[in-house]
């Protein structure tokens, strides 16, 4: 196995995965593994939930136009 060293933790987020450690009976790198392979592993879609969620959120946008002075002022703001 490989070993990575992490550096430079901040101290308020080395308590939050101590407190989540505890929480999960994990070592602390039991708990950084874990939330490690949250993060990179793919999370199965559902995509029956997915359209469903489509649908409703093109329902409560479907009264907005978005006009090109919009979105011109929004790239001149610097947004993507």
């Amino acid at each position: 196995m490989t070993t990575i060293t992490v550096k430079n933790i901040p101290d308020d987020l080395y308590e939050r995965l101590k407190q989540a450690a505890k929480t999960n009976h994990r070592s602390i790198n039991s708990e950084i593994i874990a939330c490690i392979e949250r993060s990179v592993s793919p999370r199965p879609l559902d995509i029956e939930t997915f359209v469903a969620e489509a649908r409703q959120l093109r329902e409560q946008t479907a009264d907005y136009v978005l006009t090109q002075a919009e979105l011109r002022q929004a790239r001149n703001e610097g947004r993507p």
